[in-house]
């Protein structure tokens, strides 16, 4: 976090240090957003619980959560947020081809349906922050109600951390640049 002054531990608030103990208990380490988010305790405590919620509570399946963050990432040209997130979304079945397609800014011969649909949805919503009538029917139609709106937030919620990772300059912890 070259644009921000790292966080003396021992001037951290009693909300900075519980947060802090909190991410070090889970992550073992304070980085990306986490770390820019510490220097307000209130925004940390609410993107983790967004963060918890999309990791472990949301109808749309990992795998379509996925692909989304990882379009999210690469829209943004967010390196640490790909970097991070890349073998997360490997695990959960998106295809390296893909990851690769979507990193190198090809355009992806999807073999499912429901990820060319979260594929499309997630670029028009980063293209033009909104929705057309056509593709919000089509993926309320595909996805149903509460699935769409997991999506739409999902895709705000990783701009925001994209947004952050971008302005604060956060790299990556091993210096790598996977985003050209």
């Amino acid at each position: 976090m070259e644009r921000l002054a790292a966080i003396d531990e021992t001037k951290l608030s009693a909300d900075q240090k519980r947060l802090h103990d909190q991410l070090m208990n889970k992550f073992g380490v304070i980085a990306g957003p986490f770390g820019v988010w510490l220097h307000n305790a209130e925004l940390l405590e609410h993107g983790l619980k967004l963060q918890e919620m999309f990791a472990s509570r949301v109808k749309l399946e990992r795998r379509l959560l996925e692909l989304a963050v990882m379009v999210t990432a690469r829209s943004s040209t967010a390196q640490f947020a790909w970097a991070v997130r890349e073998p997360h979304a490997l695990k959960c079945c998106i295809s390296a081809e893909a990851l690769a397609a979507i990193r190198d800014r090809r355009t992806l011969a999807f073999t499912r349906e429901d990820e060319r649909l979260v594929y499309d949805l997630t670029m028009e919503l980063n293209q033009t922050q909104r929705l057309s009538e056509a593709s919000c029917r089509r993926g309320l139609d595909k996805l149903g109600e509460q699935a769409m709106v997991e999506l739409v937030g999902a895709v705000g919620y990783y701009t925001m951390l994209a947004l952050t990772l971008n302005a604060f300059d956060v790299p990556c912890r091993d210096g790598q640049q996977p985003l050209a």
